[in-house]
Parts: C-alpha cells; structure tokens; sequence
C-alpha cells in the first residue's frame, strides 16, 4: 500500500491488533483510497488484495460503512465495484444514483437481480447506455417506469415513447412526470386527461393544436348532431347557470357515448378544460363556447386569464382533433399514431395572440364579450 495515506496508520494497526483491527483497518483504507488522486496500477492491485481480504471477514455494519465510503471514489475498478455493490446493504440505490461513474456491466448484473429499489435508481441516472435502456424497460414495475418518466437525459423516441406513454395511461404519477417535461408530446397523455392537473390538462389540449388527427370513430355521430350545435350551447348554458349538473351529466352521455361516471367528471370540472373538448368537438365556436364555459366553471376573477386561453384554442384547436382526443377517452383509436409524421404539430411561424385576434375577427368578438361578462360581474 506504498503512496496510500495513512500508510503508517495501517501498519501500526495490524502490528497492535485488537478486536477492531479488521474493521477499523477496512473503513480507514476505504476512505483513504476514495480521497487520493486517480492510483497507478500496481496501487490499485495492492489495494484490491487488501481490501478482498478485509470484506470477507470484517462485521456487517463496518462492510457497509466501508462500502458507502468506497463509493464516493471516481477510481474503481470492476472488482472494487462489485464490492461496493455486494457489501452497500440497504445503501446500495443511494451508490447506484450517486456514484460518479458506474460500469454497464454492474448495471445489468443489478437489473438481473430484479431488486426494484436499486433498478429504480439506475432508471435516474444520466449515463444509460441503450443496452442498459432496453432492460429497464422490459421491466415490469411501476417504481421504474417514475423513474424512467422524470429522466430527462432519456430521449422520448422510438419505442421508449411508446412504452412511456402506455405506462402513462395505467399510472397517474408517471402521466404527471410526462407532463412536466418539455421534450414530450403531450397529446399521447390523453387516455390520462382526467389524472392531471388543470394547466397540464390545458398542455394535453394545445398539444392537439395547429395539427391533423386520424379520422375518430366518433366523428359521424357528430357530424348528425353538428347541425343543432347552437341549440346544444344553449342547453348546456342554461343547464350550467341553473347548476343543474346531473342533467349535464346525462346529456353529454346520450350525445358522446362516454360512461356516465366520465360525464359526471366533465359536468363537475370546475376548470373547464374537460368541457371545452367537448364544446370543440361539435363545432362550438368561440362566441358560443365562451358563454358556456363562463357559467360551467368558478367565476372568480383569477379565472379570466383561464377563459382568455380557452378563447386563443378555440382558434388554434380544431373540431375534428378534439372528437379524436374524445375517441381516446371512450378508448376507440390508437393514440400512438400520432408518433407518425403525418399526424405532428405543424410547423408554423408562432403567432401572438394579438395577431390570432386580428386574423380572426370571430375571437376577437369573444374575447370582447367575455370583457363585458367581467366588468358586469365586477359592477
């Protein structure tokens, strides 16, 4: 162990003896090791030798001591490794997210023993190699698909997208995890519309803009009704400013076909996204639309900004891409073909909302009327 401080604490340790010698010399060569400068080869063997012998026959606690302190060191070998992994005890997920560096070959021996807690930390890191990927994903497990969902040096392409977004539809934290992230297609979360949040909900709803859809299964029940979409705002107005939302309830189930538990969920949605989806499925219009949503949901003053942004997606969302956001809650398409070319968001220059106002002199009436329905709240 020449190079290796304390040396001298090491040799006047095995000359005394004691009953501690074993695990006092394991943890203070550990720690001496894991704080040096990158060692030669022949350091290295030499502390391998050691240390090989001092595991195998120091006590539990002082092992996992060592292993913890080993760990912190940028320098291990393949030997030295696998003896931090063997000896970490109820440390080892800590090691394995922490570690500065950790081969692919003790990677795949800890996904091989199946210990969820230690793959769910390999699932965070950011050095995955796809071999490492591909098994993690094979792995049936909730606790590593969360992981997988808040790792955002893992590229969502491919067939991870697929599988993450599968996981989505069965857990609502992965769903969550999905929606906070940027890199992510939003619109694949829509099986999951009803798990999230109101501004994720409204993410899932602009994901669905500026963009062409698959035909939906639903879309010729809507076309039959489309014609009377002006008596159907009107219902729902009346429905809503009455707060008779049982009878909402039942009307969005003869109309839509969705279980009357979803219905129930959309009559009660105070945030209004669920409903909007609906209004823009059969054609509602801005004008119209607006007018529901303002008696369906709360009528606090923080809520205006929230109408301001239904009336911008009433202009950027079409009919024809909330009936297929629709289909997927009643579980008719495939979400998933939206990965194709064909069917991403389009792209367009941004528009500000103040140029989607002027092309649009419909929003802008909207926009214009829900001023008014404001300031007479206020008065």
């Amino acid at each position: 162990m020449l190079g290796f401080q304390p040396y001298e604490t090491f040799q006047l340790l095995i000359e005394t003896g004691g009953v501690d010698r074993t695990n006092t010399l394991l943890v203070a060569a550990c720690d001496a090791f894991a704080r040096r400068e990158k060692p030669t080869a022949a350091e290295l063997q030499q502390f391998e030798t050691l240390v090989q012998r001092l595991f195998s026959t120091a006590a539990p606690s002082a092992r996992t001591k060592a292993a913890a302190t080993l760990g912190r060191s940028a320098h291990l070998s393949p030997l030295l490794e696998d003896l931090v992994v063997a000896n970490a005890g109820d440390d080892l997920p800590d090691y394995l997210l922490g570690a500065p560096a950790l081969s692919e070959a003790t990677m795949l021996k800890t996904i091989e023993a199946g210990d969820v807690a230690a793959c769910s930390a390999i699932a965070r890191r950011s050095d995955l190699s796809n071999v490492v990927l591909a098994r993690l994903f094979q792995m049936n497990s909730r606790r590593v698909y969360r992981a997988l969902a808040t790792n955002t040096a893992i590229a969502p392409r491919g067939p991870y997208l697929s599988a993450l977004a599968r996981s989505a539809q069965m857990d609502y934290q992965v769903a969550w995890s999905l929606a906070a992230r940027d890199d992510f297609d939003c619109a694949l979360l829509a099986p999951a519309f009803f798990d999230l949040n109101e501004s994720d909900r409204i993410k899932v709803i602009k994901a669905f803009g500026e963009r062409r859809t698959p035909d939906a299964p639903i879309k010729k029940t809507i076309e039959q009704i489309s014609v009377a979409t002006d008596e159907l705002t009107r219902a729902l107005m009346k429905l809503f400013s009455e707060n008779r939302r049982p009878e909402v309830t039942r009307l969005l189930h003869q109309i839509t076909g969705l279980d009357e538990v979803r219905c129930g969920q959309i009559a009660h949605d105070v945030s209004g996204a669920a409903l909007f989806v609906i209004l823009r499925a059969f054609g509602a219009t801005a004008y119209e639309g607006l007018k529901v949503l303002i008696h369906a949901t709360s009528h606090d003053d923080d809520k205006s900004p929230v109408l301001t942004e239904f009336a911008r997606l009433f202009d950027t969302v079409t009919p024809d891409s909330m009936a297929f956001l629709m289909s997927a809650w009643r579980g008719d398409v495939n979400l998933l073909e939206l990965t194709k070319p064909e069917y991403r968001p389009f792209a367009t220059e941004p528009r500000t909302a103040a140029e989607r106002v002027q092309r649009n002199p419909a929003l802008s009436e909207a926009i214009e009327a829900l001023s008014r329905i404001g300031s007479r709240r206020a008065g």
